[in-house]
């Protein structure tokens, strides 16, 4: 599986932790700064759906699975006028840790790379972390807050300053998380049906709509 070798790069990405501990990697993505949550999944597939589904807003998405991107990212196909393989209409992690990128993939259904579809929604990435050390800190400590910088070279990256930084982030918690990836207006689906369905939308994922729209047909 063609993956980028990493004695062509240098260290351009950082992920600082609200306890310190610092992690380096190659960055993929949008070039910019950030922080939240840092959060892990321990699913094998389905990256598309991770990182489009609304429970993840505000957090940075640790994949535990040891190679992602490899299928790369499929197009916009709509079913019942829902994204079928997304889980909103756009990405909802504000950043992704990563151990392998695959930035060549082979899939029938691919239209774009992982690290460019990150890079036209503004979120950055970083991959050569050591992904399993990451997890087992927060499986043990709990989940924590973090910033994670991408830049061009490492030069441009303060690691004191990160670190003083991540003792001070705001708690996403605090925040109306539901109200920012909700609808705003309702919603119709022209579902032929012998009874009407309402949603109450939270933060629902695509994936329930389909599911209520295909018992309707």
């Amino acid at each position: 599986m063609p993956i980028l070798p990493r004695n062509r790069r240098s260290e351009n990405a950082i992920l600082v932790l609200e306890d310190g501990s610092v992690f380096t990697g190659y960055s993929f993505g949008a070039k910019t700064k950030i922080s939240g949550e840092v959060v892990f999944s321990t699913s094998m597939v389905g990256y598309p759906e991770a990182l489009t589904d609304p429970s993840y807003k505000g957090q940075i998405l640790t994949l535990t699975y040891p190679l992602v991107g490899n299928y790369g990212v499929p197009s916009p196909v709509e079913k019942h006028s829902i994204l079928e393989f997304f889980e909103s209409d756009d990405i909802k992690v504000s950043g992704l840790i990563l151990h392998e990128l695959c930035l060549n993939p082979h899939h029938w259904s691919s239209t774009r790379t992982l690290d460019e579809w990150l890079a036209s929604e503004g979120v950055p990435g970083i991959y050569g972390v050591d992904t399993r050390a990451l997890t087992k800190k927060l499986r043990v400590e709990g989940v924590m807050l973090g910033v994670l910088q991408t830049a061009n070279t490492f030069d441009e990256i303060s690691v004191a300053d990160l670190q003083t930084e991540a003792c001070s982030i705001p708690d996403p918690n605090l925040r109306d998380l539901a109200g920012e990836v909700s609808v705003k207006e309702p919603i119709t689906y022209d579902v032929k049906a012998p009874k009407t369905v309402v949603v109450v939308d939270c933060g629902v994922k695509n994936n329930i709509y389909c599911a209520v729209c295909s018992k309707g047909m």
